[in-house]
């Protein structure tokens, strides 16, 4: 029998699912992961790369990004996506923390996590520990089995925990304090509103489902860290960039848009796709490609569904995300590595 090792995924998900007390949660995300080499995290290319690079991949990306299938109408309403900001600063991550996990009630009155999300930030912590960046995720109990299996497939080398329900401003200032991020990355997590609760994009209350995670962004932005939120709706934590936006073209959007601002927001027909967005500029870093397989993204998709997730949308546990198919999704993807390719080999030839 092959136990888990110390520090691998497979040791933190049942050191979690062993102990349950408040307590042990704050100790075990206080430990930080020993400080990554210089050289794992070199990236000689970084600054020619910043310099020389065309400035059509940054607006490819922003299109393919802000694709509407769902018609939300929000996305043709914003400015630019901030790519070359979030590549420049992802060249000087160390060590960051991912946050995810939006749940959805059933009809019988219980919640899971949606597939919006687990997908993307399994992708981004694929990537970034691919770079050598050491990398802790973190979601709450809905969506906890979820993400767990979905970044244990992609990324063995994150590290993974669950926020608890009581004592959760402790662990949170523990967290950040003991893990020393660089960065922290949100993506398709519920942000609170002005009116101190958090809402879904019909405009309900979703306290009762969700730890309240609001003090990580600010946190984190104390302890000096670079925050990036991702978003496509404009309840989610950090798209307060965009409240004057959110407010005239989202329904219910003065209800529903999220009080506080990301130093880095970037905006997508659905979340999960900056997932791979965020890859690629990883890939760029290391000057090949790091995005998922279509093989990878469809096997993450079974694990989330298998685990229990549902479509944030149709609320079913399907191979859907926001009321879209897999091949949309895929679709996504197979764009973004064209761009990609072509750009990793401008980059050669330069």
């Amino acid at each position: 029998m092959n136990l888990p090792t110390r520090g691998s995924v497979a040791f933190f998900v049942a050191l979690i699912r062993k102990k349950h007390s408040p307590s042990h949660h704050i100790r075990a995300a206080a430990k930080a992961p020993d400080r990554p080499r210089r050289s794992h995290l070199r990236f000689p290319a970084a600054r020619s790369l910043l310099e020389d690079m065309n400035m059509t991949f940054f607006k490819d990306l922003d299109t393919i990004m802000k694709q509407d299938f769902g018609n939300r109408g929000l996305l043709k309403a914003l400015p630019d996506n901030p790519i070359r900001e979030t590549l420049e600063t992802l060249s000087t991550a160390r060590r960051v923390i991912l946050l995810t996990g939006f749940p959805v009630r059933l009809e019988d009155g219980t919640y899971v996590g949606e597939t919006d999300g687990p997908l993307g930030i399994a992708d981004i912590a694929a990537a970034l520990t691919a770079l050598g960046v050491s990398v802790l995720v973190i979601t709450d109990e809905p969506a906890f089995s979820i993400v767990s299996d979905v970044v244990c497939y992609r990324a063995p080398k994150a590290k993974l925990m669950m926020l608890p329900k009581t004592d959760t401003e402790d662990f949170i200032r523990s967290c950040i304090k003991n893990f020393s991020p660089t960065h922290f990355i949100s993506l398709e997590r519920p942000g609170k509103a002005a009116n101190g609760h958090y809402h879904s994009m019909r405009g309900e209350v979703l306290d009762d489902m969700i730890t309240d995670s609001a003090l990580f962004l600010s946190e984190a932005k104390k302890a000096g860290a670079v925050t990036i939120s991702v978003g496509d709706g404009g309840n989610e934590m950090g798209m307060g960039t965009y409240r004057n936006v959110i407010e005239t073209f989202v329904p219910f959007g003065d209800k529903i848009c999220t009080a506080e601002a990301a130093d880095l927001t970037l905006a997508s027909g659905v979340s999960n796709w900056w997932g791979i967005g965020i890859a690629a500029l990883c890939s760029l870093l290391a000057e090949k490609s790091l995005l998922p397989t279509r093989a990878e993204e469809t096997e993450s998709l079974r694990l989330a569904v298998a685990a229990g997730s549902v479509d944030g949308c149709t609320r079913k546990n399907e191979m859907t995300v926001d009321h879209l198919d897999l091949e949309t999704h895929l679709g996504i993807l197979d764009s973004v590595d064209e761009i990609l390719k072509k750009e990793l080999g401008l980059c050669a030839i330069a």
